[in-house]
């Protein structure tokens, strides 16, 4: 039977299963520390024990996580699960008043934090509420014997793990419920599609709240019964690449920016590593051209959301690699491209790329208006525009709500971006639409160079007019230090529209 939809299976369980095989392996990485499966599993069953019986904790309670990457993040999470609450993963870049929001929200009758980030909440208590809090400074590595043993209840694959909030780059963030099910369809599909097995060892150096972490980062290696080499600081790149080297290891997720520093980076001759994963932003090809020149090792681009678990789909391992393509669907997940009215369209045709299989959220938490949205006939509506090609490898051309629209024409800000990632000394590049009375919107670009390099926009623009019709070319650029990011590496776009209107110029 497949452990993902088996009735009974629970992502706690399916760890307990790799401890049970593995008690005195590896499981995790910290600087000179060194974890093993018995001790992660002992810590999880020390946080079990102090929810229920110092804070009454029930099966379905929310419970937040709001940490920094620690090994106490595993054992959080899974200390959560095994008694059947919800975690709740917070972003721990997030002031005070949005972590209420989020508190309030979810409902969160527990906050498991540090005291660093607690001390930040003294300044503002009335906007977090009373959420009692435990601290993993006080986390022990065994259960307290004055305590009664944390009950395990019985937890179905259909019953809600995780909720994952979104980024909130527009709007208010909306908490995509992620069931057990959910979460082990999606890992065992990633554990077919990486061919991860027992010696690998998973590079966790984004942040551990993002849903691509919490199913790569964490789930699928412990799952699997690999291990997680967690990164404590990736400055200067010469520290990562020494954890790599020391800890041997072999898959290293991450995000274009890091691969971009690694591909100028002085690196060892042999690395461990035999597959990068690019997600959580596209990849633009002048990136993974650039990473290909210089490193023996796949760099695959992949595409998922928090509200597929996160995974969609992926390059393959064994090529052939696409350039600009979020690949093939991974296994036991459909990927369509749908019209308004939920057609499916042909090969090469642009519309809505949408998503159906058992790793689709169960929706939004206590929003059903904005689930009826996302969710139409069994597909998951991801709001990414794209297509698909002859040898069935999708395209994101844009979001959705990125599209511009010129003088009644569709332009897509991603080809815009493609075309200046590619003039000698742009680092980083984003396009944005500009309300324009007569002509509807109008592209405008944001662009960062590289250290050292001064650019003209007049030969930039006459770059792009070269290569892009009339329309798509910019109307202006705009040179910054750095391009606004999210905690992932998200580009804030509508922080570079706040950038863009009258007010902010």
């Amino acid at each position: 039977m497949d452990p993902a939809t088996s009735p009974a299976i629970s992502l706690a369980s399916a760890f307990a299963a790799s401890v049970s095989r593995n008690p005195k392996k590896e499981a995790l990485f910290w600087g000179d520390q060194v974890f093993t499966f018995l001790e992660l599993f002992e810590q999880s069953a020390w946080v079990a024990q102090r929810l229920q019986q110092r804070f009454a904790v029930r099966p379905g309670d929310r419970v937040g996580i709001w940490l920094k990457n620690c090994p106490e993040y595993v054992s959080a999470l899974f200390g959560v699960l095994q008694i059947g609450a919800v975690a709740v993963p917070i972003n721990n870049f997030l002031k005070p008043a949005e972590l209420g929001f989020l508190l309030a929200d979810a409902g969160v009758t527990v906050l498991i934090t540090e005291r660093e980030l607690a001390q930040t909440l003294t300044s503002a208590p009335e906007a977090i509420g009373g959420a009692p809090r435990l601290l993993v400074e006080d986390f022990g590595l065994r259960a307290d014997p004055t305590l009664p043993a944390a009950a395990a209840p019985m937890i179905r694959s259909g019953d809600l793990a995780i909720i994952i909030y979104t980024s909130g780059t527009t709007g208010r963030p909306k908490g995509a419920m992620l069931t057990h099910g959910n979460l082990l369809h999606n890992v065992e599909s990633c554990r077919l599609v990486l061919e991860a097995v027992d010696f690998d060892r998973f590079v966790l150096l984004l942040p551990m709240f993002h849903s691509f972490m919490v199913c790569v980062g964490i789930l699928l290696p412990l799952i699997v019964s690999g291990s997680i080499v967690l990164i404590k600081s990736v400055h200067p790149p010469k520290n990562l690449l020494q954890e790599i080297m020391s800890r041997g290891a072999t898959i290293l997720p991450a995000i274009p920016q890091l691969f971009r520093t690694l591909a100028g980076a002085q690196l060892p001759s042999e690395l461990p590593l035999r597959l990068c994963i690019s997600g959580a932003a596209p990849l633009p090809a002048q990136i993974l051209k650039e990473f290909s020149e210089r490193v023996p090792i796949p760099l695959l681009e992949g595409y998922g959301l928090s509200e597929a678990s996160p995974v969609v789909s992926m390059n393959p391992i064994r090529g052939p690699w696409k350039a600009g393509s979020i690949g093939i669907p991974i296994p036991n997940v459909e990927v369509s491209v749908q019209d308004e009215l939920g057609g499916v369209l042909g090969i090469g045709e642009t519309g809505e790329i949408c998503v159906r299989g058992g790793n689709v959220m169960l929706g939004y938490w206590n929003q059903p208006e904005e689930t009826a949205k996302a969710l139409r006939n069994g597909w998951l509506l991801t709001g990414d525009i794209g297509h698909r090609d002859a040898d069935g490898y999708f395209y994101i051309t844009d979001r959705k709500k990125d599209m511009l629209l010129v003088n009644g024409i569709n332009v897509y800000p991603r080809e815009i971006e493609e075309v200046l990632y590619h003039f000698p000394g742009v680092k980083e590049a984003a396009v944005i639409g500009e309300p324009q009375v007569r002509k509807g919107e109008q592209p405008v670009a944001f662009v960062v160079a590289s250290p050292g390099v001064e650019l003209d926009e007049k030969a930039l623009l006459h770059f792009v007019r070269e290569r892009l019709a009339d329309y798509k070319v910019p109307r202006r650029v705009t040179f910054l230090a750095a391009l606004p990011r999210n905690a992932t590496g998200k580009v804030l776009k509508s922080t570079l529209r706040e950038m863009s209107s009258p007010a902010g110029r």
